[in-house]
Parts: structure tokens; C-alpha cells; sequence
């Protein structure tokens, strides 16, 4: 739980640096890959999906997560319930660092045309490890390249995100 409590810190001290706008961002685009995971120029996770539909293994893993932990709000594959918001459009339109703070903290929308509580996940490791590839999953929902259902095909699981999972969870 260190490795996440430190991960975490350095991601909301960078969201609280980002200078440009959402909109002035490609947040989709895979720029680089770094031990099986794929990030935009500017350095925020992303998805990578191949001609053939195969999936990369965060993308996959966000998948199993987000209907682990947040499809009982959130509805199936991102795309929102009567209850709360379809998060594959938040993944889209939300900067990445927000979407870190929301879900770590929580957040409260109470007044006369809205009534909201997201709770906090912050302690919760089975969100918090998988942090990133429930926002790549949503990502990847919301610019429509992975369909809906379970992905058919993915890339092998990369022996340091093995590692880095089993660090956070703490087996």
C-alpha cells in the first residue's frame, strides 16, 4: 500500500501543475509504451488497441475491474444508469488528474436541479490498484474502440505490471 500511497501523491502534484486544458490535450493517442503500459505525450495513461481488435492488458484488466467495482453505479461498460453518470464520456472529457482526485476523494453535488455522491475510493485496493486501467477502459469505451462485452483478445500480461500489482495488493 506504500507504492500506492506514493503513485497517488505524485499523481495529484502533477495534476495540480497542468497548465493547458483538457481540450488542448490529445488524451487518446498513444505516444510511447513503458512495461506494458501506453501513455499519451504527455505522459497520461491510454489504451492501445491493434487492427485486429487486440486489446493491451490494462485495457483488458480495467475492463474486469470497472464490473467489479463500478458497474452497480456507473451501468455496464461506462454507459451510465439512472443512478449516476456514464463515466466513458468523464474518461473522454475529464482531465486525467481530476479523474484521479474524484475517485480517490469522492465528490458531493447537492442543490435544487442535482443530487450526487460519488464515495470516496480511496482506500479501496481493488480500485486503487487498478487505478489507471479502469481510466484506460473508459477511455478506450468512450472513443468507441473497444466494443461492448468482454474484449476477445488482449496482449500478455507484462511481468512488471505482475509485479506492481502484487507490491500494491501486498501478496
Amino acid at each position: 500500500m506504500k507504492t500506492m500511497g506514493r503513485l497517488l501523491a505524485l499523481c495529484l502534484a502533477a495534476g495540480l501543475s497542468q497548465t493547458a486544458s483538457a481540450q488542448d490535450i490529445d488524451n487518446l493517442t498513444a505516444a510511447y509504451t513503458e512495461d506494458g503500459k501506453y501513455f499519451t505525450e504527455d505522459d497520461v495513461p491510454t489504451y492501445n488497441v491493434q487492427e485486429d481488435g487486440t486489446i493491451d492488458w490494462p485495457t483488458y484488466s480495467g475492463f474486469r475491474r470497472y464490473h467489479s467495482e463500478c458497474h452497480v453505479c456507473h451501468g455496464p461498460e461506462g454507459e451510465g444508469s439512472s443512478y449516476a453518470p456514464a463515466l466513458k464520456t468523464s474518461a473522454i472529457d475529464m482531465d486525467y488528474y481530476d479523474f484521479v482526485d474524484v475517485v480517490v476523494n469522492g465528490r458531493k453535488r447537492v442543490g435544487s436541479a442535482e443530487n450526487s455522491v460519488m464515495p470516496a475510493f480511496g482506500d479501496n485496493p481493488n480500485v486503487m490498484c487498478y487505478l489507471d486501467d479502469i481510466y484506460v477502459y473508459l477511455k478506450a469505451r468512450g472513443a468507441d474502440v473497444v466494443p461492448r462485452g468482454r474484449p476477445a483478445k488482449k496482449e500478455p500480461k507484462h511481468e512488471v505490471i505482475r509485479e506492481t500489482e502484487n507490491d500494491c495488493l501486498g501478496t
